[in-house]
């Protein structure tokens, strides 16, 4: 319970962590935020980091002049790709055998689930939509390579979803963080960002369980 409520605050108080992170560490600032990213996207015991709300948060500050908003755009596209390419090889070398632990704590039946559905509606396109959508963005590539999607077909994927998911959420804060209104009401812009972000897989959700019950029928 304590986890999850750090969890909840690290989210809704993104501008004060990341406030504090670049008042002590500086430039060091942009290697952190490679890490996170880097561990959101390609680690599959790490979805509860923050993705689309960090990324935002982070053009937030680079329009304030507190991070290079050049750097930015390039560190985090390259942890991006990077995350995503070292999902898509841990799911292709052991993931058949990691999903058969009945056991597992970390592959939960509902993440897979989810992320399945998101492959049987869009196929290998599943790679870019799945970089808007939490969790679903941290199991599709590994998921990816469990399937033994073709590596350079998964790449031109990987690669195109990385691009436009930093330039949209980055750049959204770039230009839009110095407004009143999201200045004066930043938790409530993170919980929007992160309330739109998974959507699509509540619709998902909601779509798999009104077939399930005509099949039923």
């Amino acid at each position: 319970m304590e986890f999850i409520k750090q969890v909840i605050d690290l989210f809704l108080h993104l501008d004060r962590h990341l406030a504090e992170i670049i008042n002590a560490y500086g430039g060091w600032t942009h290697a952190l935020l490679f890490l996170i990213i880097f561990c959101e996207t390609g680690l599959v015991v790490t979805p509860f980091l923050p993705g689309d709300s960090l990324l935002f948060a982070a053009g937030v500050f680079a329009g304030a002049g507190l991070l290079e908003i050049g750097w930015l755009l390039l560190i985090l596209t390259a942890a991006a790709v990077l995350g995503d390419a070292v999902n898509y090889s841990i799911g292709f070398r052991i993931g058949q055998r990691l999903l058969e632990n009945p056991n597992s704590r970390i592959f939960k039946k509902e993440y897979i689930e989810k992320t399945h559905r998101f492959y049987e509606k869009y196929g290998g396109k599943t790679i870019i939509i799945a970089r808007f959508v939490p969790i679903v963005r941290t199991f599709a590539p590994f998921l990816a390579g469990v399937g033994r999607m073709g590596y350079l077909k998964f790449a031109v994927y990987n690669v195109t979803g990385a691009v436009g998911w930093v330039l949209i959420c980055v750049l959204a804060g770039y230009f839009f963080g110095g407004l009143e209104f999201v200045k004066n009401n930043f938790s409530l812009i993170i919980a929007l960002i992160v309330l739109i972000s998974i959507l699509p897989w509540i619709f998902e959700y909601g779509r798999h369980v009104i077939q399930k019950g005509k099949a039923a029928k």
